[in-house]
C-alpha cells in the first residue's frame, strides 16, 4: 500500500529536514566563499553593537574622531580614511549585512580575496577624496559653511558602492550592459535628486569600481565560462550534443 500522491516503486522525496540541511550547507558554502566580507561584517556587527551602547551625545563626538571630514583628514589621513570605512552612522547592522551579501560577497567569491581587497580601498578612498575635495572647493567659494568641515562623513557605503561597479564585469553580454545601464541611472538619480558631497562619493565609488576592470582581467567568467563549469540555464541537446553556440547570459567568474 502506498502513501497518496506518490508512485508505486518509486523513491521517496527528501524529507523537510533533508532539505533544510541541503539550504543550509549551501548558504554555508555561499559565505565561506568570501571570509574577507564575513570578517567584514562580524568588525560591524561589533562596532554597530558598541555604537549602540554609546549615549547619542558620546556617540556623535566618537564618530566625528572617525570620520573623513576636512578637519580629520588634515590631522590624521590615514587613521580617518581606514577607521571611517568600519563604522555607521546609525545603527543598522541588519540593513548592511543583505547589501554585503548581496554584492560584497559575489564579488569576493567571484575575484577572491585579494583582488577583493583591491577593490574596495580603492573606491573608498579615491570617492572620500574626491567628496571631500568638492567640499573644500566650494568652502573656499563661499558656498558652503566653514562648519561642513567638521561634518561627520563616515560609513562603509563606498567600498559597497565599488563593489556594486566592479559586479559590471561578472555578467556576460548583453546581460551586462543591462546591469550597468541600471546601476548607473541608480546612482546618477540618487546623485541629481539629493545632491551632496556622500552621494557624490556614491556615484564616484560607483565609476570606479567599474574602472577596476583590469583587476578583474584572467579570471574566469563575463565572456569566459570556464570549461569545468556547465553554464546556467542548462542547454537543450540535439542529438546527444549540446548546443555550444548560444552562450549563458550569467558566468560566474571574471571576463577576459
Amino acid at each position: 500500500m502506498t502513501s497518496e500522491g506518490t508512485t508505486p516503486g518509486a523513491p521517496p522525496g527528501p524529507t523537510r529536514p533533508g532539505r533544510a540541511r541541503r539550504r543550509a550547507a549551501a548558504v554555508g558554502r555561499y559565505y565561506r566563499g568570501a571570509p574577507g566580507t564575513c570578517l567584514y561584517l562580524l568588525i560591524l556587527g561589533a562596532n554597530t553593537f558598541a555604537l549602540v551602547q554609546m549615549s547619542p551625545r558620546f556617540r556623535k563626538y566618537f564618530l566625528f574622531s572617525h570620520s573623513t571630514n576636512l578637519i580629520e583628514l588634515r590631522h590624521h589621513p590615514v587613521k580617518a580614511l581606514i577607521s571611517s570605512a568600519f563604522w555607521t552612522e546609525t545603527p543598522s547592522f541588519a540593513f548592511w549585512f543583505l547589501l554585503f551579501s548581496l554584492f560584497h560577497v559575489p564579488v569576493e567569491r567571484w575575484l577572491g580575496t585579494l583582488r577583493w581587497l583591491a577593490v574596495v580601498p580603492i573606491a573608498h578612498v579615491l570617492a572620500t577624496l574626491v567628496s571631500e575635495g568638492a567640499v573644500s572647493v566650494l568652502i573656499s567659494m563661499g558656498k558652503l559653511p566653514h562648519s561642513t568641515t567638521h561634518t561627520i562623513d563616515i560609513g562603509v557605503s563606498y567600498g559597497l558602492s565599488g563593489s556594486v561597479g566592479v559586479l559590471t564585469w561578472f555578467f556576460a553580454r548583453p546581460l551586462r550592459w543591462w546591469y550597468l545601464g541600471a546601476a548607473t541611472v541608480f546612482f546618477v538619480l540618487l546623485f541629481v535628486v539629493e545632491w551632496d558631497f556622500t552621494n557624490l562619493g556614491h556615484l564616484t565609488a560607483f565609476l570606479l569600481g567599474v574602472a577596476c576592470y583590469p583587476i578583474t582581467r584572467g579570471v574566469p567568467g563575463g565572456d569566459r565560462r570556464p570549461p569545468w563549469r556547465p553554464s546556467w540555464p542548462p542547454r537543450l541537446r540535439s542529438h546527444g550534443r549540446a548546443d555550444a553556440d548560444n552562450p549563458s547570459p550569467l558566468r560566474s567568474g571574471a571576463t577576459g
